[in-house]
């Protein structure tokens, strides 16, 4: 090392950069996944068929997975030019910002057809901001990893997720219980977006004290960078960006599955107070933040890929016994319903983000995977409570966990064709 060369980045601001910046990008996304359900149907589309709002709202909802792959591409052709720092700060701003702006929009009831419209780009914001969050992070943690350590590191990121819906649903629930109806459609659902902004500050102030990651440096070091990230990977990468989607399609599926359709079938079908409803999930989600450390450790110790496949295999039997645990009456089995999935959930989440990431040379990687993973919450996230709410409605509870199962099936598919565990170190 000369004397030249950047400071090395500490284990302890690292972990916490990765992990306090999902934390925040995702509070934002799940605050809007509650509201979708709660709040928007009443406050920003006609009055009329509650039904017709809700999958209305639902489709705002699906629009941030759209946007996500166009921030991978954005975010990402600058973090494998520029670099991940930059990038970072840049993604958080756009997702942090776009959440404030919701938490001041004017109601239907004020501007009319308007309001949608805002909310429908401010959505847009959201998920373009996300899109170029969630790759940088995981490439800030595993890029910075010691040997025979990815996985664990790789796992920082990916606790935001459940953290952030933890607290999303935590902040609702207190506010339910803090105010009454009038006063929560009235202003009171606002809070939470508002907020976001003094997270926001906090992941600034953390991310903008690292320095670029060591790997990414020596692709400076050795002028290695591409002149068009997403050409290379579209042209040089397609089987691993392929694949790549396919392996991580049944994450998605699962997890909105569990959290957004469980949450408006719970309240809308099954007679469960919103209240209610949101303790029995704030219970899963800690199942889900519990096994995600745990799915690093066995993907360090034997593999990202197994640790993968043992998940995958798991999320289809669940699919085939989705229907008869999540029944109207029966709290203890919708609790066990949801502690089983959200598990679940952390065992295929923990690796998901290093062995993506393992599929894509340094030079692309930062797009790659953002990529891959943007890709598979088109297919498996965006319209998954749309779908799921059609299916329950029109065919019966079991055809959800039907659709969950065969999700499962391509992922497993897209697993067994990977020929060994890292591609690229």
């Amino acid at each position: 090392m000369t004397d030249t060369a950047p400071p090395a980045n500490r284990k302890g601001r690292v972990l916490f950069a990765s992990l306090i910046g999902t934390t925040i990008e995702f509070f934002d996304f799940y605050i809007y996944a509650t509201a979708a359900v709660l709040v928007f149907p009443k406050l920003f589309f006609p009055a009329g068929d509650p039904a017709s709002a809700t999958l209305q709202s639902l489709a705002t909802f699906a629009l941030a997975f759209f946007a996500r792959p166009i921030g991978s591409a954005v975010f990402g052709h600058f973090g494998d030019r520029v670099g991940r720092k930059a990038t970072l700060v840049a993604a958080l701003l756009t997702m942090g910002i776009s959440t404030v702006v919701i938490g001041l929009l004017p109601t239907y009831a004020q501007i009319g057809i308007a309001a949608p419209l805002l909310l429908a780009l401010c959505r847009f914001g959201q998920g373009l901001g996300l899109g170029g969050e969630w790759g940088g992070a995981v490439l800030l943690a595993t890029e910075n990893a010691p040997p025979g350590k990815r996985a664990w590191y790789g796992m920082f990121p990916q606790l935001g997720a459940p953290i952030g819906f933890f607290l999303a649903t935590a902040i609702f629930l207190l506010l339910t219980e803090l105010m009454d109806d009038a006063a929560f459609f009235a202003w009171g659902w606002r809070i939470p977006f508002l907020a976001s902004a003094v997270l926001v500050l906090v992941g600034l102030w953390v991310r903008l004290s690292l320095t670029e990651t060591p790997a990414f440096q020596k692709v400076l070091d050795q002028h290695e960078r591409v002149r068009l990230p997403m050409r290379e990977v579209l042209l040089g990468q397609p089987r691993a960006l392929l694949v790549g989607t396919l392996l991580t399609l049944a994450t998605f599926v699962l997890f909105y599955l569990m959290t957004v359709f469980a949450l408006s079938w719970g309240t809308a079908q099954l007679g469960y107070t919103r209240e209610r409803f949101l303790m029995l999930q704030l219970v899963g989600v800690l199942c889900f933040a519990a096994t995600i450390p745990l799915a690093a450790l066995y993907a360090d110790r034997f593999g990202r890929r197994r640790a993968m496949i043992v998940a995958t295999v798991a999320i289809l039997l669940f699919g085939l016994f989705f229907a008869p645990l999540f029944v109207a009456g029966d709290t203890s089995g919708t609790l066990v319903f949801l502690m089983l999935g959200l598990a679940l959930m952390g065992l295929t989440y923990g690796p998901v983000g290093t062995i993506l990431a393992e599929q894509f040379p340094t030079s692309v990687r930062y797009t790659g995977a953002s990529l891959a993973f943007n890709l598979a919450g088109i297919f498996g996230a965006s319209l998954a409570p749309y779908i799921a709410t059609w299916l329950a409605g029109n065919y019966g509870l079991q055809y959800v966990g039907y659709y969950l199962a065969a999700a499962a099936a391509l992922s497993l598919a897209a697993l067994l064709t990977l020929r060994r565990e890292s591609t690229h170190a």
